[in-house]
């Protein structure tokens, strides 16, 4: 039997047992054919808050476990990752469009973030802090108790189990929502992970499902964090939700990410790194670039370049040929990117290439002339959409680049000294100098500033700590105080 049997989630959802949903089913498709890959279970509402139930009472044994236990199981979760990379990067082509090497970045990506999790139980959790009492006096971090991850459709994989991994191993307890268009790799791939390495049941709750059980996730009373990747638009109602619900929350969100090319950067690998971040999966990453802001001395020599590479890059069906570029997730997406590139030259931008497309399949497009007005100026167009600039000072290219309501990614291609100098001036969570805007590692702080996200991180033990973790003050004196009363 393959470790990933369609017959075992087949109108399921996952508690620690595949068990009954109670929403009915929901077929996944291939984007690339529009066939029905497998079908699994919908979760309810009442589903949603069983889960969050569930996982309280199964989070309270499970913090008491020893640090070396949790260890050892995100460690095996790690070892299974790398084990069933094949089988498990054939649903990723499947059912996200993904190119072979994306599928490989994703299951390499989640075997890390399980090695990073597994050094966190072990890790420091606490101060011991002066006092002017005459008691001991220490900080000390304990788990959040239940935590709900919210994921979306692009790189289901890896956006799951950033936050599932050291959720659990901090001695939380887990909810994980993926998106219903990617719920085997968003979710129950991540299920029949951690149900071979041995996690106790009910710490892991997989719950596909709709809007309604989103909002479910949010409020239930059980859960204390909430971990939410998406568009701005979903953060900004997750984030109020939690909120009223007195809920902390943590959301990454989306962007319109830069790249700058300074004068005297070598033209061909300046367009290279631009065609890498701006047509990379589709363009359906938080982290594409969106806009390239170019020097006037090599504005001309760019865009004959990346218009050459956008217009010879193969677009098809990644798990039967050998593309570039799959497809883009569903016909509302398409929809989405095609009219926003429609409405940006119909107001008077160059279409320099691409801006058709076949089914979903979208040809990686190159615009110039946008100016403010236009749509794909401001937008997350998150389809394989490149927009190109001329600056002639460095002041106008910090000006364009920060011109705008988000702050993720910056790329800076050219002089270290002045790619420097920029980095300093533009708000933004992650810079990159002499590479594209698309990166991540397991061991670093992820995450932006303005429209994406609210300063959290994920990644790294700092970041991962305070993300699912409570710091709670502890005194301690050897005989009870004397007090006036």
């Amino acid at each position: 039997m393959n470790f990933l049997d369609p017959t075992t989630w087949a109108g399921k959802i996952f508690n620690g047992d595949w068990v009954a949903a109670g929403g009915g089913n929901l077929d996944v498709f291939e984007p690339a054919t529009g066939q029905v890959l497998t079908s699994v279970g919908l979760a309810s509402v009442q589903d949603a808050h069983r889960a969050a139930k569930d996982a309280a009472k199964a989070q309270v044994a499970w913090a008491a476990t020893k640090p070396e236990e949790r260890a050892a199981i995100l460690r095996k979760a790690g070892d299974l990752w790398h084990e069933h990379e094949a089988e498990i990067g054939q649903w990723i082509m499947r059912e996200t469009g993904a190119i072979p090497p994306k599928a490989g970045l994703e299951t390499h990506m989640a075997q890390g973030i399980c090695y990073e999790a597994s050094a966190l139980p072990s890790h420091t959790m606490g101060s011991v802090h002066p006092s002017n009492n005459d008691h001991w006096s220490i900080s000390r971090r304990r788990p959040a108790g239940v935590v709900s991850v919210i994921s979306p459709f692009n790189f289901p994989l890896i956006l799951s189990i950033r936050s599932v991994a050291p959720a659990l191993a901090l001695g939380n307890a887990v909810v994980l929502k993926p998106d219903p268009r990617t719920p085997i790799t968003g979710g129950h791939v991540i299920a029949r992970v951690f149900e071979e390495a041995g996690l106790p049941k009910g710490l892991l709750q997989v719950i596909p499902g709709a809007a309604d059980v989103g909002v479910a996730v949010v409020e239930a009373p059980d859960v204390r964090v909430v971990s939410f990747t998406g568009s701005t638009a979903a953060g900004r109602k997750v984030g109020e939700l939690a909120s009223a619900n007195l809920k902390r929350v943590h959301l990454e969100l989306g962007g319109k990410n830069s790249i700058i090319v300074l004068p005297g950067a070598d033209v061909a690998k300046a367009a290279s790194a631009a065609a890498f971040g701006s047509f990379l999966h589709q363009g359906q990453i938080c982290m594409s670039t969106g806009r390239i802001v170019v020097h006037e001395s090599l504005y001309d020599e760019f865009v004959e370049i990346l218009a050459g590479k956008a217009q010879h890059l193969p677009v098809g069906n990644p798990h039967t040929e050998q593309v570039a570029l799959g497809p883009v997730i569903d016909h509302k997406q398409l929809e989405r990117m095609d009219s926003l590139v429609k409405a940006t030259v119909n107001a008077g931008a160059t279409l320099v290439a691409g801006g058709t497309h076949q089914d979903l399949f979208y040809k990686p497009t190159v615009l110039t002339g946008v100016t403010k007005d236009m749509p794909a100026y401001s937008e997350e167009i998150f389809g394989p959409v490149a927009s190109v600039f001329k600056y002639s000072t460095t002041k106008e290219a910090i000006d364009l680049v920060s011109d705008t309501e988000y702050g993720l990614s910056l790329s800076i291609l050219g002089d270290v000294g002045i790619a420097m100098e920029i980095a300093d001036s533009v708000p933004t969570g992650l810079v990159h100098i002499n590479e594209q805007t698309v990166a991540d590692e397991p061991n670093i702080p992820f995450g932006g500033v303005g429209n994406s996200g609210n300063g959290s991180r994920f990644g790294g033990a700092e970041a991962n700590i305070e993300a699912f973790t409570e710091l709670q003050w502890l005194t301690v004196r050897s005989e009870i105080a004397p007090y006036p009363f």
